[in-house]
């Protein structure tokens, strides 16, 4: 069984509405702009946070952000 499919050119740029949703998102509350930050964590802990965010119905990114309000907030 052999199917053949087409896959186009890759692109050549970014495509400028990527690159503005990036520099102009605004996350909910926040009183200023914002930037994203990227952390590598152990796979166990990763899971812990998921599921106690998500019996908790709340997201991932909101309570890491409160938290790290909460240690670095604004002094």
């Amino acid at each position: 069984m052999n199917k053949k499919v087409s896959i186009g050119a890759k692109p050549t740029s970014k495509p400028a509405i990527a690159d503005a949703w990036v520099s102009d998102r605004v996350v909910d509350g926040a009183p200023e702009p914002v930037k994203r930050l990227t952390i590598d964590i152990p796979e166990s802990l990763h899971r812990a946070i998921k599921s106690q965010t998500a019996g908790r119905g709340t997201k991932m990114a909101d309570e890491i952000r409160d938290l790290l309000l909460q240690k670095y907030g604004k002094q």
